[in-house]
């Protein structure tokens, strides 16, 4: 699964995290940020399918998602 970098806002380290990636294959996107693992919060999901993580990213990562995934 090629992935194809969109962005991140840690842009002082040259990168990094959080950051999104879209599957050149698929379309899907990718993120990657620091894990969810307040138990309180991580409770409160729904629908949670073995193997799923979560991660916490900031709302202005999402201006790195391409044009048609955000409408």
């Amino acid at each position: 699964m090629p992935l194809e970098f969109l962005g991140s806002t840690n842009t002082s380290q040259g990168g990094g995290c959080p950051a999104f990636y879209r599957d050149t294959d698929t379309g899907k996107i990718v993120v990657q940020g620091d894990q969810l693992t307040d138990p309180e919060k991580l409770a409160q999901l729904r629908d949670v399918k073995p193997g799923e993580t979560f991660v916490v990213v900031p709302p202005e990562l999402f201006a790195f998602a391409p044009k048609e995934d955000r409408d």
